[in-house]
């Protein structure tokens, strides 16, 4: 009799909980699609702009007739274990954010960039929907752009969106096609037809000629500095090298970095499908500056949808700005190049010693630190003269958001890190002989040294004394040509660079 009640209870007992297993397994699957419609989304993601661009994109309004919903994208395929931990992870954040957080404070801009984009899109979602990547009505760019994606997905970690940006979410400064003519500058009143004529070492407004562009240039002094003198400070890269005191020439030095306005005139000047090397050019064709070849088109506008005019020229090859250097030099009749990078720290230093040409401690400057998270960070210095990470709004400013360095320059660290002429090496400044009788670095190498940080770089990374390098292979990650472009860089934004004159004994 007791097996027989002990037999019923077990029974009951394992009925129940099977009944319940498909009440939680139904009532979870309709939880799961509830909480997975669109308007369940855009009811927590407090964003009609992301709403709007949604509507307007080719992920919901195409010839297919074939609506792209939220979860789709910004979640692994259905049925996965990954997907069920991405939403119970995703959906606790969101809800945090709904109730602790402020939507009116977030950077919403930011958060259709490319560098948080890849965050929340899934790859494999892309890869599920889109099962053949040579549709019969792809170009042969395309066609192109899919082979080398298939052939280096894996191995350099491509994803869909790095040249999909806006297929989920519109947005009308963004082409994923080659740039057509060229950007123009508004009407000026004037053109120029010569340039500035300089007779003293003092500060001139440069002219190109037969166009309406003109850009200051600033005349720096000279003098012998303590080069690296910040080099303990905690860094991105590790090698800054050792203190050394280094001697600068008298030079002039652009202002302000390379406008889009200068860099589009440049672009209209030699625009060719050629790729001559521009020393060979200007050695055989010395009086015929159109023989300089410059750069092809570019995929889609490299100002990224930012604005062009005052704002710095971006994404151009440290080949492209040496070339540009060789065309001003050429149209204008002076020597303009690329600053040394001892030239670079001696101006952006403006005569300090310290971290920076004002007075700041670079480690109250993040959003680091316990001290920091709790009396917030202090920015009220560094605001006034550095577009960077917490104040730029994740995209590059143009010269009036800050003030100048006391030797007037703006800019010289954040907006856009900033070419040098000079090779990096790690090994560069570790022999004596090489801080006496070079102190720039090598002659020769692989890549170039870059200064000044830019729009996206913690306080550390734009110390006077802080260096990094070109990185060609990453910058050039997503690029499907072969070659790889020798004029722009397809996965680098923040890089730039200004303009320095040989000041050829002006006094």
């Amino acid at each position: 009799m007791t097996n027989k009640r002990t037999k019923k209870f077990i029974g009951l007992i394992l009925l129940t909980g099977i009944v319940m297993g498909i009440f939680l397994i139904w009532g979870g699957e309709k939880g799961i699609t509830y909480s997975s419609n669109d308007t369940y989304c855009i009811s927590c993601h407090i964003h009609p702009q992301a709403d709007d661009s949604w509507k307007k994109s080719t992920h919901f309004y195409n010839k297919s007739g074939v609506k792209v919903h939220c979860v789709e994208c910004h979640l692994p395929p259905k049925g996965s274990f990954k997907y069920l931990a991405v939403k119970t992870k995703t959906g606790l954040s969101d809800l945090y954010g709904y109730y602790f957080k402020d939507s009116a404070s977030f950077n919403w801009q930011s958060k259709g960039e490319l560098e948080h984009a890849v965050k929340i899109v899934y790859n494999e979602s892309c890869i599920k929907c889109h099962q053949t990547l040579f549709s019969k009505s792809l170009s042969s760019e395309g066609g192109t752009a899919h082979l080398y994606y298939e052939n280096n997905a894996e191995k350099l970690n491509l994803q869909c969106i790095n040249c999909h940006l806006d297929v989920g979410h519109y947005n009308p400064n963004y082409k994923h096609q080659k740039m057509q003519g060229v950007p123009v500058a508004a009407a000026a009143k004037e053109v120029f037809t010569t340039p500035a004529t300089v007779t003293t070492f003092s500060k001139f407004t440069e002219q190109i000629p037969n166009t309406a562009i003109s850009f200051n240039m600033v005349p720096i002094k000279g003098g012998t500095f303590k080069m690296g003198s910040e080099a303990s400070e905690p860094l991105r890269n590790k090698d800054e090298g050792p203190v050394r005191m280094v001697t600068v020439s008298p030079i002039f030095m652009g202002e302000v970095e390379v406008t889009w306005d200068e860099y589009w005139a440049f672009y209209a000047s030699t625009m060719s499908e050629g790729r001559l090397d521009p020393v060979t050019v200007m050695a055989k064709n010395a009086n015929n500056p159109d023989a300089i070849s410059g750069p092809t088109p570019p995929f889609g506008i490299p100002d990224q949808g930012w604005g062009s005019g005052a704002r710095p020229a971006i994404t151009m090859t440290h080949y492209g700005a040496q070339t540009y250097c060789q065309w001003l030099s050429k149209v204008t009749g002076k020597k303009y190049r690329l600053p040394t990078e001892a030239e670079w720290e001696y101006a952006c230093r403006g005569g300090s010693e310290t971290p920076y040409f004002f007075k700041g401690d670079p480690k109250r400057f993040v959003n680091k630190g316990l001290r920091n998270k709790i009396f917030g960070v202090d920015t009220t210095g560094i605001n006034r003269y550095v577009v960077y990470q917490i104040n730029s709004s994740s995209k590059t400013q143009e010269p009036s958001f800050v003030k100048p360095n006391p030797f007037g320059l703006k800019n010289m660290a954040g907006n856009v890190a900033e070419y040098c002429s000079d090779w990096y090496s790690v090994d560069a400044y570790k022999a004596t002989g090489n801080v006496v009788n070079n102190p720039k670095g090598p002659e020769t190498g692989e890549e170039h040294v870059v200064r000044g940080g830019n729009y996206n770089s913690e306080a550390g990374a734009l110390r006077s004394a802080a260096r990094e390098y070109t990185q060609t292979a990453n910058w050039l990650k997503t690029d499907p040509q072969q070659p790889k472009s020798i004029w722009w860089y397809s996965d680098i934004k923040g890089i730039g660079f200004r303009v320095v004159c040989e000041a050829d004994g002006l006094k």
